[in-house]
């Protein structure tokens, strides 16, 4: 079975990042949260929310105290239309809406005062829908106003319903106060419109808009057909919120209200009007519609934030993420693959934190999971990868270089070390004098194993003074230091070693001697210089090796010894490199291809 290129995989799993970006984005419910997404947005809207006062509508709340300086709940019908008359003409507020229902009947005097100015006055009244399948649903008092559906309504769909008692039926103006909450219980976004029966049924801040704001600028037009995000873009604390005993009393200041939208709710825990929201785990429900109401005359009067492309924004992102992924994970280490996508991530929560108020659709977490997915994925594949090639690459290097090379070159960490590169180096090239007359008269056998023998005397010293063994020529070889690690003392380790060659060849030739054998001598040539040194293969093998004018001339030493009676030909680039050896000066020869004489040197005898 054939698999997929490195390339192709790499690719692969870069789309796959990009895809979950695009299915985050734009494929789940809009009521529907994944990978955290509304978590992070709640964090950010607690760190957006601006305490700047909310000037245009107030929140009358019947509070713990005041339900002791005034009474119990519930109040009589008469106190409500007090309450009422009091917030329209003493204190002159524009519009009032109230977030509870009154599905029971009152006192008869109450209820009527009620209904006159439900009818008559800038009041909405409100109703409750429920939008939970049960066998039995809710149905208490009566549904009231809506307007009938146009065509294929997408508004959420209600079950059940609280409404008013019949005696408030011809009220102009009602509004929702039912809640969807999230999975988590949370609520964050409100029907802006509810379908029921056929009709379709504003929720209360939207009722108390076409009411009492009409006239603000061009009008708010929110999502109809859907659930709409509560921006929640202002603290609690930025709302003026005055105790209802205190507009029953008249003590309240009258700059609260006139002019203003209220809202009318309750906080008193016995009421049990209570929900959870991004900014408190606990907060009255009359706030809630008033974040709402906040937003839309936001949005009425062009104050809102502008729209911004955020699905767009992050899909664009991941894609840069991916392809600068793809183009840094093969040539960095894992551990800076992973500080790029961390710093990405942490780029990217600061974008979302920019984007979070204009996009109320898109996922803020989505670039964030791609991200996750590339750690995940994409940076262990790539570390295999690298694995595997270190591997490949040990098991080239260990065909030339001493197990002491290779140690050092991995804890350096060196990128690429078998890529061809300009290098100082010393080569050493060795050979047996007169081999074809050492074989000719040897069997097949005896041949083999005499080669063996001989390049075991020329390998072994070449290894342990940490040179590279470059190649065998039949009955020599080549090997040369300074690469693939350099090092400074690689002329004085090619000296260490032929010495320790010389000195291997004598024992062998004496041990052959003495079997009756002819004698065996060894030539070397040595030249250090400018080479480019590397892995000169093909895609089905790799062969390393120093190529350059010391190479040739080191070749040409070693020929040249056959005139000489020294072992040992040093060319003029080792003895200038050479520390610890003394060289005797042999005089100057003019060799084969070079202009200008070389000069030879040959190592100082040993006392």
């Amino acid at each position: 079975m054939r698999f997929p290129s490195v390339a192709v995989m790499r690719s692969l799993i870069a789309l796959v990042a990009i895809t979950l970006t695009i299915w985050s984005e734009w494929m789940p419910a809009p009521t529907a949260s994944y990978f955290a997404n509304e978590w992070l947005r709640d964090h950010f809207i607690r760190l957006h929310a601006s305490t700047q006062p909310e000037s245009r509508l107030t929140v009358v709340d019947i509070d713990e105290n005041s339900l002791a300086a005034v009474g119990p709940w519930p109040w009589p019908r008469e106190r409500m239309a007090t309450l009422l008359e009091s917030l329209l003409g003493n204190y002159n507020a524009r519009g009032v809406a109230l977030d509870m229902v009154f599905p029971e009947l009152g006192d008869a005097d109450g209820d009527a005062r009620l209904a006159m100015l439900a009818q008559h006055g800038p009041v909405v009244l409100a109703q409750a829908f429920d939008y939970s399948a049960q066998p039995l649903p809710v149905r208490v008092g009566q549904v009231t106003g809506g307007a009938p559906a146009q065509g294929n309504a997408t508004a959420p769909k209600a079950t059940g319903f609280i409404g008013n008692h019949p005696g408030l039926k011809q009220v102009r103006h009602i509004g929702n106060i039912g809640f969807v909450p999230d999975e988590d219980g949370m609520i964050r976004r409100l029907p802006m419109l509810t379908l029921f029966e056929g009709r379709l049924y504003p929720t209360l801040s939207k009722a108390l808009m076409d009411c009492c704001a009409k006239d603000v600028g061009a009008g708010a037009n929110p999502d109809v057909q859907g659930f709409k995000r509560i921006a929640f873009d202002r603290d609690w604390s930025a709302y003026t919120v005055v105790p209802a005993a205190s507009i029953l009393n008249q003590s309240a200041p009258s700059s609260v209200l006139a002019g203003r939208l209220v809202v009318v709710g309750s906080s008193a825990l016995g009421l049990t009007d209570r929900v959870a929201t991004p900014l408190l785990a606990s907060t009255p429900g009359m706030l809630v519609h008033a974040a709402a109401l906040s937003s839309l005359l936001d949005e009425a009067e062009g104050r809102a934030p502008v729209n911004w492309p955020g699905r767009w924004i992050a899909t664009i992102f991941t894609i840069l993420i991916a392809f600068m992924a793809t183009y840094t994970l093969p040539r960095l280490s894992a551990v800076s693959n992973v500080a790029l996508l961390v710093f990405a991530s942490v780029v990217w929560l600061g974008l979302a934190y920019v984007i979070n108020p204009h996009d109320a659709k898109f996922s803020t977490t989505a670039p964030l999971i791609a991200n996750l997915f590339l750690l995940a994925v994409a940076v262990p594949f790539d570390w295999q990868l690298s694995q595997r090639k270190s591997r490949q690459l040990l098991g080239t290097l260990r065909q030339y270089v001493a197990k002491a090379v290779v140690d050092e070159l991995l804890r350096r960490d060196l990128k690429d070390p078998l890529t061809p590169q300009r290098l100082s180096v010393t080569t050493l090239i060795a050979d047996m004098e007169g081999y074809t007359g050492q074989v000719e008269s040897l069997t097949m056998e005896e041949a083999a194993q005499l080669t063996r023998d001989f390049l075991a005397c020329l390998t072994k010293p070449v290894l342990d003074k940490h040179g590279t063994l470059d190649k065998f020529t039949g009955d020599g070889l080549v090997a040369f230091w300074g690469a693939p690690l350099p090092i400074d003392d690689h002329a004085d380790l090619a000296l260490d070693a032929a010495q320790e060659i010389v000195e291997a060849v004598r024992r062998f030739s004496a041990d052959r001697q003495q079997e009756g054998k002819k004698p065996l001598r060894v030539r070397i040539g040595i030249q250090s210089g400018i080479a480019m040194a590397g892995d000169f293969g093909t895609s089905s093998r790799s062969i390393y090796t120093a190529v350059g004018d010391s190479v040739n001339v080191a070749s040409r030493l070693e020929q040249l010894a056959r005139e000489f009676p020294h072992d040992i030909i040093v060319g003029q680039g080792t003895a200038e490199r050479a520390k610890r050896h003394r060289l005797v000066y042999l005089g100057e020869k003019l060799l084969r291809g070079k202009e200008h004489p070389t000069k030879l040197y040959t190592l100082e005898p040993a006392e």
